[in-house]
């Protein structure tokens, strides 16, 4: 059993982090890596990439948002509960370098994702300007965590609550159109994904992404996770999670996502409307 030694509700409870006790795999855990988590035996296998991890206390942090049945499962976990099963670290880490001028940029929960990464790109030497965005001021997370992380913080909030008033793909081209960009890392929703790569192809600056299809098993077994990149398909789980962004098929990938969403709320709706019947 994986215990929880850390809970918080973010953006007014829709999203939650868990620091929860895992040793062997804080140890061996590697930015960009994620790990794959069951609440009990009624619940599904949920992979999460990693927030945080601390090897001296022996810890991982997931931050995740309520979104349907399984989640919802992972809200009702207090500090001093625990998940039945947590297996990682899985996936290939981040391929860390001194490139020099490094953009990172993150959406909603994709900034957690994002953290450990822009830490570990600014360790190596590089300069690292972080982007951020949400829809208002009150969705924004891990705003102290990622100035640390990076030498520049800019905001963004699509109503102006905060920061700049528009889309961080905005504030992404001024700063490539200054030159000397050589890398870009985008995590967040796909559709902010696919804006940030086809901007980047524009300057020619290479450019990560960091994928979340659906995924069972996480070894390369069920092929849930496929994604076509650069015309092959490759399988998240094991040859990623991290592609190349301009080779990314993304209408593939939201149609995937569509898909598997429309279900997951209507299981949600069931799950909901059973529990409050009890």
């Amino acid at each position: 059993m994986f215990k929880i030694v850390r809970r918080e509700e973010m953006t007014g409870g829709t999203v939650i982090l868990n620091e929860i006790e895992a040793p062997l795999i804080a140890k061996k855990a590697r930015p960009g890596q994620f790990v794959i988590l069951k609440a009990n035996e009624d619940g599904e296998r949920i992979p999460l990439t990693m927030a945080d991890t601390d090897s001296e206390k022996g810890t991982i942090t997931i931050i995740y948002m309520v979104v349907g049945k399984s989640t919802a499962l992972f809200k009702e976990l207090q500090v001093g509960d625990a998940y039945q099963d947590v297996i990682g670290p899985l996936g290939k880490a981040t391929h860390l370098e001194k490139v020099g001028k490094v953009i990172c940029v993150g959406g909603g929960t994709g900034v957690a994702v994002l953290h450990p990464i822009t830490r570990g790109l600014k360790e190596v030497g590089n300069d690292v300007t972080c982007i951020i965005g949400a829809r208002n001021k009150d969705l924004l997370i891990l705003e102290d965590e990622m100035r640390k992380a990076s030498n520049d913080l800019r905001i963004c909030t699509d109503d102006g609550s905060y920061g700049h008033h528009g889309f961080v793909t905005q504030v992404m081209q001024e700063i490539l159109k200054a030159g000397d960009v050589k890398l870009v890392v985008a995590i967040g929703p796909v559709p902010m994904m696919k804006a940030v790569s086809k901007i980047t192809k524009d300057f020619n600056v290479p450019t990560m992404v960091s994928l979340n299809p659906i995924m069972v098993d996480g070894t390369g077994m069920c092929g849930g996770c496929r994604v076509t990149i650069g015309g092959e398909t490759k399988f998240a789980c094991v040859d990623g999670p991290e592609f190349d962004g301009h080779q990314v098929d993304y209408d593939e990938l939201i149609m995937r996502l569509q898909a598997y969403q429309e279900e997951e709320r209507e299981c949600h709706k069931k799950f909901c409307t059973i529990r409050d019947a009890k």
